[in-house]
C-alpha cells in the first residue's frame, strides 16, 4: 500500500483535450485489490492486471515488487501489464533499459508461468522513448517471447503554453496522439508486424482510433477521452470506424492493422 503524492496531483486542461496526473500508483495494495477482484460479479470485459513498483523500492529490488503483484494479482485477471513508463514513480522508465528490462521481464514471466500459466503478458512504454530506444524494448520483449506492447503511456513533454504545463506529471490526451502514434509506428516496423500492440494515446473519434490501426496498433484503449466524453463516446465511435474501414474496403478491422505500411495501403489477405 502506499498513498501516492500530495494532492493536487491531477490537472484538467480542457482547451487541449488534455490531463495531466501525477498520481503516483496510490492505492490500498495487492491484497486488498485481490479482495475486490474476488468478490466483483460484472463481468464487461477483458481485464487487465497492470503492475509497478512502489515508490520507496529501490530500484535494484523493483522486480519484488512486480513479482509480488503477479503472485497475488495475475490469477484474478485476464492479461497481465508489467508497467515500466509510468514518469511518477522515480527511476522506474529506467527499467525499459534492455538490460534491466530483459531482468524483469523474466522474472515476471517465470512467476507468471507458475501462478497464472497461459496469462498473455504485455509491456506499457513510454512515448517519449527515442526510435532506437523503441527497437531495443522490441527486441527485448519478442526475445522474452510477451503477448505484445501497449504504447504509449504518458508524456514529460509539454508541446503547449498553458499555465498548468508546469506542473509536473504525465501529459495524456490529444497532445500525446501524436507521439504515441509515431512508437507505435516504430515497434510495428521494428518486430515486422509480428507483435501485438494495444494503442493508447489521445483517442477521441473514429479517426484517431482508425489512426493507430493503420499505424501498427491492433487493440486501441481510452482514458482521457472518457474523462471529458465519458463512455458513450465509444458507441459513437464504433459505427463512424465501421464507415472509415468500408471507405477504404476494409471489410474488418483485421485488415486495417498495419496498412499504412503496406505501399498501396491496401486491405491484408
Amino acid at each position: 500500500p502506499q498513498p501516492g503524492n500530495p494532492t493536487p496531483r491531477l490537472f484538467r486542461l480542457p482547451e487541449h483535450q488534455a490531463v495531466i496526473n501525477r498520481m503516483g500508483f496510490n492505492n490500498h495494495g495487492a491484497a486488498v485489490a485481490a479482495a475486490h477482484l474476488r468478490q466483483r460479479d460484472w463481468r464487461p470485459g477483458p481485464l487487465g492486471i497492470n503492475v509497478g513498483k512502489n515508490k520507496d523500492t529501490p530500484l535494484e529490488r523493483a522486480v519484488d515488487d512486480y513479482v509480488a503483484c503477479v503472485d497475488a494479482l495475475a490469477p484474478l485477471g485476464d492479461y497481465v501489464v508489467v508497467n515500466a513508463s509510468s514518469p511518477n514513480t522515480p527511476g522506474l522508465r529506467k527499467l525499459q533499459e534492455p538490460e534491466q528490462l530483459s531482468a524483469l521481464l523474466g522474472a515476471v514471466q517465470e512467476r507468471l508461468a507458475s501462478v497464472a500459466p497461459g496469462k498473455p503478458l504485455f509491456l506499457k512504454i513510454a512515448p517519449d522513448l527515442t526510435p532506437e530506444a523503441v527497437d531495443e524494448v522490441v527486441d527485448v520483449v519478442r526475445a522474452q517471447q510477451l503477448a505484445g506492447l501497449i504504447a504509449t503511456n504518458t508524456t514529460v513533454a509539454r508541446p503547449f503554453e498553458h499555465p498548468l504545463a508546469k506542473e509536473a506529471g504525465g501529459l495524456s490526451g490529444a497532445p500525446v496522439r501524436e507521439a504515441a502514434n509515431a512508437v507505435i509506428r516504430r515497434a510495428y516496423q521494428r518486430s515486422g508486424g509480428a507483435l501485438p500492440i494495444i494503442g493508447v494515446g489521445g483517442v477521441f473519434t473514429a479517426e484517431d482510433v482508425y489512426e493507430k490501426l493503420r499505424a501498427g496498433a491492433s487493440v486501441v484503449q481510452v482514458y482521457t477521452g472518457f474523462i471529458y466524453e465519458g463512455p458513450g463516446m465509444v458507441r459513437r465511435i464504433l459505427p463512424a470506424l465501421s464507415a472509415l474501414l468500408a471507405r477504404d474496403g476494409f471489410t474488418s478491422v483485421t485488415q486495417a492493422i498495419g496498412a499504412e505500411h503496406r505501399s498501396a495501403g491496401t486491405p491484408a489477405s
